[in-house]
């Protein structure tokens, strides 16, 4: 596995922990379906890092649309759930249209990952 591969598989547990977390504190802490939002996009980011690595291997290339979708998903959902979650949580505003930003970055991410499907796999000969 390459080194920005482990980092992605880093990203993808560090934003479940995160996910769950957030997923609590909405439940118990801070009613408010914005942190729920923000906790949903973080677990479903986790899961697709994971999904993209495992793509991007799977190519036998050591880059791949994927390693890029991979990429874009994780600063998009670490842009858009931060966010959201220092609004609720810190009343503090990341940076002017950072949730915006990183909503537009989870979308090119879906894109190139998508893009990954026309890749062909490296040839063993």
């Amino acid at each position: 596995m390459t080194p920005y591969r482990r980092l992605i598989v880093l990203l993808a547990g560090l934003f479940g922990v995160a996910g769950v977390g957030l997923a609590a504190a909405a439940a118990h802490a801070v009613p408010d379906a914005s942190l729920a939002t923000a906790a949903s996009f973080l677990m479903i980011g986790a899961a697709s890092l994971l999904g993209c690595v495992a793509l991007g291997a799977a190519t036998g290339r050591r880059w791949s649309f994927a390693d890029l979708g991979a990429g874009l998903l994780a600063l998009g959902t670490a842009l858009f759930s931060g966010a959201i979650a220092s609004r609720v949580l810190l009343d503090t505003v990341l940076f002017p249209m950072a949730a915006p930003t990183g909503g537009t970055m989870l979308m090119i991410g879906w894109v190139a990952l998508g893009l990954a499907a026309f890749e062909r796999a490296r040839s063993h000969a």
